[in-house]
């Protein structure tokens, strides 16, 4: 599967784009400034996890592409790999 169509990161992204739609209708509302922030951020960790899984989806699919069935020691190493992704 590629990462184009992986329905976690499609749901991620759809849930982003629900909190902005949210966020845009306050604006235009008028609603409290706090609660808009509040909301927006909502749409930023969203995105940022989106992100996140797009990146790790994008490393597994092509390095599998290119090496094939890793020994057991390189898969460790490409699990901290993505470990280290929580940080981006």
């Amino acid at each position: 599967m590629s990462h184009a169509d992986n329905p976690d990161i499609l749901r991620r992204l759809r849930r982003a784009e629900g909190h902005l739609s949210t966020v845009v209708r306050m604006v235009v509302e008028g609603r409290d400034g706090m609660v808009i922030a509040q909301q927006m951020q909502a749409v930023i960790k969203a995105l940022e996890k989106a992100k996140q899984m797009l990146i790790i989806d994008h490393i597994d699919h092509h390095l599998g592409e290119v090496t094939g069935p890793l020994p057991p020691e390189v898969q460790q190493k490409i699990a901290e790999f993505r470990e280290i992704t929580k940080y981006l």
